[in-house]
């Protein structure tokens, strides 16, 4: 597991720790409800038979009065987005788990480290299974969710992580990897894998007029690359 002192790269400063993506964009990149996304970073109010309680936010943002993601917030939402896409389970349940992940990763982040990729995804799936009623049938179907979202995450050598490739499609376990979001390359801002072109700019010459061959060529990429590109960004250009 990352120690304490790999730990600490992830702070302010670090481009990882950033914050840079806004809350609309965050949404739109991870196929996620804006409401949902939301309810993540900001908490919400839910009704209780005592009256309306507050649930904190399950992801900590670097600065919450700018309400904007940073990338390590945008791999963290991914991972949460694969449990609350198979079950609807209750936001006090996923902070209860999420916690105790947490603790047993010693982690301030635990679902962008590479420690979850390994053991603590399981971890993670046992825990909800004493929170709430899980079937076999539904563990296992929240594993191979869990499993496809980590496949896109790449960790570099301490174990944090450094690219997400998002789901430009319909999460598929064999979705291509095409598109890339790296901290490092082109401000975060998602780029053709190997190009470091960024999806807005092969976008706007899209949308401008100018077909998919014509953008390959220029770019030198393969037509597929290009329709990702395209597809990536076309739904929040509009």
């Amino acid at each position: 597991m990352p120690a304490r002192s790999e730990t600490r790269q992830y702070e302010r400063g670090n481009p990882r720790e950033l914050p840079a993506y806004g809350l609309a964009e965050a949404a739109h990149y991870l196929r996620i409800p804006i409401a949902t996304l939301r309810s993540w970073v900001c908490g919400r109010y839910y009704p209780t038979e005592n009256g309306r309680r507050f649930f904190k936010p399950l992801l900590e943002l670097p600065d919450p009065k700018l309400l904007s993601l940073s990338f390590v917030n945008l791999v963290e939402a991914h991972v949460l987005d694969a449990i609350r896409r198979e079950h609807n389970i209750p936001l006090p349940k996923v902070r209860t788990a999420l916690d105790y992940v947490k603790r047993l990763c010693d982690s301030r982040h635990p679902l962008a480290d590479h420690k979850f990729q390994t053991d603590g995804a399981a971890l993670f799936v046992a825990r909800f299974g004493e929170l709430i009623a899980v079937s076999e049938a539904g563990q296992l179907a929240m594993k191979e969710m869990l499993a496809a979202h980590l496949r896109r995450l790449e960790h570099d050598v301490h174990g944090l992580a450094a690219r997400l490739y998002p789901f430009t499609r319909k999460r598929l376990p064999d979705e291509p990897k095409f598109i890339v979001i790296d901290p490092s390359v082109s401000f975060g801002r998602p780029t053709i894998i190997g190009t470091g072109i960024a999806t807005t700019i092969v976008a706007e010459r899209y949308k401008a007029g100018e077909s998919i061959d014509e953008l390959a060529h220029d770019y030198g990429c393969e037509r597929g690359h290009v329709e990702e590109a395209v597809r990536c960004e076309l739904a929040l250009a509009a």
